[in-house]
């Protein structure tokens, strides 16, 4: 069952704090604001800022993992599959690779990015005009950006703590189901009342938007906010997968085979992280890995552990614990 008993904190932090406090761990919140906590038990203290920013990992390892392209680098040398691409400085450097992407899959995306920002999916990439809007909406986060094939499959999110992958989930894409009777717009609204959905992280899912880029995805299908989808159709509303837009989160844990969880820790220990979200897309989640079956597309240096504990569908991982396992409590 969700509870949130600590008013302002994201979701993350107060299950960490409640954590905590059954272990005997005094806990001082330091900045509500900031989700900023100090906890103290025996002689020991550690502070934590968003549940996963710790001790645990040094410095630099945030900032590889927030830089794509490096980490690019470092995965391929240690001979873990990434998407090939391409980094530009500007919209009309881009523009002069168009020609070469016309007709692909790709994913335009900042260079330095978290929480799915900024990112755009083509698909059979036909529109100039598309290209260069994405190109300009990715340079609005960072002054580098990058232009990625896009890897088919299923996308995972491996949160690694330790040596350790604790949780798996499939994140499924905005979207709602129709019943041949209400429109997109209505049956969003219906979703969002589900109480495991709210803003700002402090509920397990987020709100569904109807913005800019959930009308163009529905353009791109021929479809409005106003259309009545047919009775059990999935509409979706989103290309990327983040629950911070709106997504359902799906356990997989059990699911996937021990090989794909050997990587995920392969590549936040090539990282230096001790704490890490792994993205990985897989086409067979029980065919064993190679270059064609798997590739990943990104690490994240502060991954949300509600999602873990807290999944649409599938059971509870208890992945504040491991926080606290980690941080020798």
């Amino acid at each position: 069952m969700f509870i949130n008993n600590h008013d302002g904190l994201e979701l993350s932090t107060a299950m960490l704090i409640d954590a905590a406090e059954q272990r005997g761990i005094t806990v001082d919140i330091l900045d509500r604001e900031d989700n900023f906590i100090r906890l103290k038990k025996g002689g020991k203290t550690e502070y934590i800022k968003q549940a996963t920013r710790t001790s645990a990992d040094s410095y630099i390892a945030p900032l590889i993992m927030e830089n794509k392209e490096v980490t690019k680098l470092i995965l391929r040398e240690k001979s873990i599959n990434v998407p090939s691409g391409i980094k530009v400085k500007s919209a009309a450097e881009a523009m002069v690779h168009y020609q070469s992407f016309r007709g692909k899959d790709i994913v335009v995306k900042p260079k330095s990015s978290n929480f799915g920002l900024g990112i755009v999916i083509h698909k059979n990439l036909q529109c100039e005009n598309c290209y260069r809007t994405a190109v300009i909406q990715a340079f609005t986060h960072d002054t580098s950006v990058l232009i990625e094939e896009f890897v088919p499959g299923k996308e995972y999110r491996f949160l690694v703590i330790g040596d350790e992958v604790v949780g798996i989930l499939h994140r499924v894409s905005a979207n709602v189901v129709g019943d041949g009777v209400h429109s997109i717009v209505e049956l969003v609204t219906e979703k969002n009342q589900n109480p495991l959905r709210g803003k700002g992280y402090v509920t397990p899912l987020e709100k569904i938007q109807l913005g800019k880029t959930e009308i163009a995805f529905l353009s791109e299908q021929n479809k409005s906010i106003q259309t009545i989808p047919e009775d059990g159709e999935t509409v979706f509303l989103r290309e990327n997968s983040n629950i911070s837009t709106g997504g359902d989160s799906i356990d997989f844990t059990d699911d996937i085979i021990d090989e794909y969880k050997t990587i995920a820790v392969a590549a936040a220990q090539a990282v230096g992280a001790r704490i890490c979200g792994a993205d990985i897309i897989i086409r067979d989640i029980q065919k064993k890995p190679d270059s064609q079956n798997y590739s990943i597309i990104e690490l994240n240096f502060n991954p949300a552990l509600h999602i873990h504990n807290y999944p649409f569908v599938g059971e509870n991982r208890h992945v504040d614990d491991k926080v606290l396992d980690l941080l020798g409590f």
